[in-house]
């Protein structure tokens, strides 16, 4: 007999007559031989309705008294469904996110779960029960019980939690499309079902605009190696596996309060080759990294960052034996670059050999503000100068001097309270799978850029400390190769992403920073998207970036910043140029198929 945990969304409790549906699909679940725990969302539009009452009251409604309000609507749907399944002849009990034990934070709106009190779910199980709990909701730790709420996605996160405390053979997330799909089909009709995805390539791509499951939900499922498949409420398609690592003893006390790091991860041996100073125009990328992909060369971090006038630097670090190599095809490219009539300036190209890499890597860093600021603090007290940052959801990685490299990994081991490993060798695991699973949008950032930053250690960790500060999280960071300003100062730029309610906050937070350090004015752009290709496959598989950039240089899309992981290139490009990136993207790598996928309203 295997313990089942279903998750139904919001679309497929919609309606009555979909409740019976899904009542249908549990008895035929349970008369398998199985025990079925069911995570129900509220039906329909039901939340953004209640929001909309409260809002017609109070422009700035309490929080408590939200959270009060929200839970409501799951408990309508948990009651519901229980019926339909007893109408059916089949037992049901419903219980609120407080009656089945979900104990978290006392934060409303956005709690995190501490601990679940598994013994009423196992009693009624025992019993021959389905057990109906109400998704995205549970009860604060404190004396005064109050309820609360886990944010948008929380059913997810409730869904992979419960299996998670119950040892559930499996998870299934059933939603309104069949499973994880290549991109937004409503941008790509032609997107195409993924039948397997790691939880890394999902941690990627659910932060990056693919909304079907939520980041911490994966998070939850990596953590504790909870089997998951995401499928259609509508259709038998057996949908998208979610591969989590194999399932590793972990205390389930602060469930949801892991560390937010898992590894210091390094490595010395690397070389960094950048042009300085290239002319900001759609193809530059792609030239230079086409060249390096006839010749082979595998690149590993690539940064490309705001500069000054119509002018990028492009920074790019390559194993040692592969660096001569690379350094020639950087040289042999620039005195095309300064031909350009428009340049005044020469482009440059500068190699860095000694210096090393190292990174923080956690699915725990995911919408907690203040990790990046902790690294970056803790470099700094250690009086070690970071010379690029390039960030993923999941990874932070810094290049450093690399005679500091060993103190960093002691001081970042000591903060982080881990252990060190090598950069993980992902060659086996990259020749099973395609070099892009997925393409990625996300239109809900904004970029600041603060030039001129003093080449000295400390100063990333003073912009990300002043914005942890204010709870506010970045998303893709990058510090660029140094510039001059005033003659002799050496500075640097730092550019950085962040949701787009959330930059006037930020810009106040840093404004007496800035005039400390005699920088110029914030630069804001709000009309940016973030465009990403994620895959596991594309490790150690040359030419994935050299496609992506041409790809767009195709289409005369200019990229205005590069960041990358091991397993995502992400590139901001214009707003306007958006759904055209992802389309010319998802083509490159002919992730279309010749089905047409329809996303419910």
């Amino acid at each position: 007999m295997a313990l089942i945990v279903q998750k139904y969304g919001g679309t497929s409790v919609g309606s009555i007559e979909r409740i019976k549906k899904v009542a249908e699909r549990v008895q035929k679940t349970v008369n398998q031989g199985n025990q079925v725990v069911v995570v129900v969302s509220a039906m329909g539009k039901t939340t953004d309705g209640l929001v909309n009452l409260a809002k017609e009251l109070s422009d700035n409604p309490c929080r408590r008294e939200m959270d009060m309000l929200l839970s409501t609507g799951e408990q309508v749907s948990i009651a519901l469904l229980s019926i339909a399944l007893q109408a059916l002849g089949q037992d049901a009990v419903s219980l609120t996110g407080a009656q089945v034990g979900i104990v978290t934070e006392a934060e409303h709106s956005r709690a995190r779960i501490l601990e679940i009190k598994i013994e009423r779910m196992q009693r009624h199980l025992a019993e021959g029960k389905v057990v109906v709990v109400a998704g995205f909701q549970g009860i604060s730790q404190s004396e005064e019980l109050e309820i609360t709420t886990l944010g948008r996605g929380g059913s997810d996160t409730s869904a992979v939690a419960l299996a998670a405390a119950l040892k559930a053979d499996l998870c299934e997330i059933y939603t309104d499309v069949p499973g994880i799909l290549t991109t937004d089909p409503r941008i790509v009709p032609e997107a195409q079902l993924i039948r397997e995805i790691t939880c890394d390539e999902m941690l990627e791509l659910a932060s990056l605009g693919a909304k079907v499951l939520h980041p911490r939900a994966v998070e939850i499922a990596r953590n504790y190696g909870v089997s998951m498949v995401v499928r259609s409420s509508w259709s038998e398609d057996p949908g998208t596996k979610v591969i989590s690592p194999s399932p590793q003893f972990q205390s389930l006390e602060g469930l949801e309060l892991t560390r937010s790091v898992d590894a210091v991860e390094f490595d010395a041996n690397q070389v960094q080759i950048a042009l300085l100073q290239v002319p900001d125009r759609p193809g530059i990328a792609a030239r230079l990294f086409s060249a390096i992909a006839e010749q082979c060369l595998d690149v590993d971090l690539i940064i490309q960052s705001l500069h000054e006038g119509n002018s990028n630097d492009i920074a790019f670090t390559v194993t040692r034996e592969m660096s001569n190599k690379a350094e020639a095809i950087a040289e042999a490219i620039a005195p095309a670059l300064r031909s350009d009539p428009q340049r005044r300036e020469e482009a440059e190209v500068v190699v860095a050999k000694e210096i090393a890499k190292v990174t923080i890597t956690g699915a725990g860093m995911i919408g907690r503000s203040g990790v990046a600021a902790k690294m970056c603090q803790t470099l700094a007290d250690a009086g070690i100068n970071i010379k690029l940052i390039s960030t993923s959801e999941v990874k932070i990685s810094c290049v450093i001097a690399a005679a500091e490299l060993n103190r960093a990994i002691a001081a970042l081991c000591n903060a982080f309270e881990v252990h060190s490993s090598p950069v993980r060798s992902w060659t086996s695991e990259a020749q099973k799978v395609p070099a892009v699973r997925g393409v990625a949008l996300d239109l809900k950032q904004a970029r600041l850029a603060i030039r001129h930053v003093p080449d000295r250690p400390g100063m990333a960790a003073a912009i990300f400390n002043l914005l942890a500060q204010h709870k506010i999280s970045v998303y893709t960071i990058i510090q660029s190769q140094h510039s001059r300003y005033k003659e002799a100062k050496h500075t640097r730029d730092v550019v950085f992403t962040i949701a787009e309610e959330e930059v006037e906050t930020a810009c106040t937070a840093l404004a007496n920073l800035l005039e400390e350090l005699d920088c110029p004015p914030i630069l804001v752009d709000k009309e940016i998207a973030k465009i990403s290709i994620v895959g596991a496959g594309m490790i150690g598989q040359a030419g994935v970036a050299a496609k992506f950039f041409a790809a767009l240089a195709q289409e005369k899309i200019n990229i205005e910043m590069i960041a990358t992981s091991e397993i995502k290139i992400s590139c901001v490009v214009p707003k306007q140029d958006a759904e055209k990136a992802l389309q010319v993207a998802h083509t490159a790598f002919n992730l279309a198929g010749q089905s047409t996928i329809t996303v419910p309203t």
